[in-house]
């Protein structure tokens, strides 16, 4: 059955098959939003989009073009659905991996990222929960690491990336990870809704 709810200034259709829209993910998308006004021209790439509301409330926000990155059929079905149901024309949307879904000469002024994040062995703590769209591996950083990757290689000089993890724990890793495999990012700094919940802010180190 397919559910509908209100996000922002966007209305989102998804099923029990996609990640349910967290009201709380609003922050990412105003943040986006307010963000753009600074940044070079060119569209918002985000990446595992799942129903698409992120990417969708912040780009009717900034009047910017969206490209959505989601390599399950069904939630990037949807991220079309919701598109063309507010009439968004500005939109594509990418059914594949993050790891070849950008082009190498592709760069962004800003990507949004809404990484899988839980460690496996937390799984049964969200039942209600597909587990693919929250299975972020072992330690719970390693679509976190693939979404620094595609970062690190596509985002445009003068760009932003804002970026969901699981609280200041893990944005305290984002951190170190930038140090350590990324350098080329660093943290600008993280809003935390409590301690599950939280945004990175990251640019590029010489900035």
């Amino acid at each position: 059955m397919t559910s509908v709810c209100d996000f922002g200034p966007v209305t989102i259709m998804y099923d029990e098959r996609v990640l349910a829209p967290r009201m709380w993910t609003l922050l990412q998308s105003d943040w986006a939003a307010d963000l753009c006004p600074h940044l070079p021209d060119g569209p918002i790439l985000e990446l595992f989009a799942g129903a698409g509301q992120i990417g969708l409330a912040a780009a009717v926000r900034a009047r910017r073009r969206l490209v959505q990155v989601e390599a399950d059929a069904p939630a990037a079905e949807f991220a079309r659905r919701n598109a063309e149901a507010i009439g968004y024309a500005e939109h594509e949307v990418r059914a594949a991996s993050i790891d070849n879904a950008v082009h190498p000469h592709e760069q962004f002024p800003l990507i949004l990222a809404d990484p899988p994040y839980v460690r496996t062995g937390d799984l049964d703590d969200f039942p209600d929960d597909p587990p693919a769209a929250i299975d972020g591996g072992e330690d719970g950083l390693d679509l976190i690491r693939a979404s620094l990757d595609v970062v690190r290689a596509h985002l445009a000089p003068g760009g932003a990336c804002l970026l969901q993890v699981r609280g200041e724990a893990q944005a305290r890793e984002v951190a170190s990870l930038g140090r350590d495999a990324s350098p080329e990012l660093r943290v600008v700094m993280t809003q935390s809704v409590d301690n599950d919940r939280a945004i990175v802010h990251l640019v590029h180190a010489d900035l």
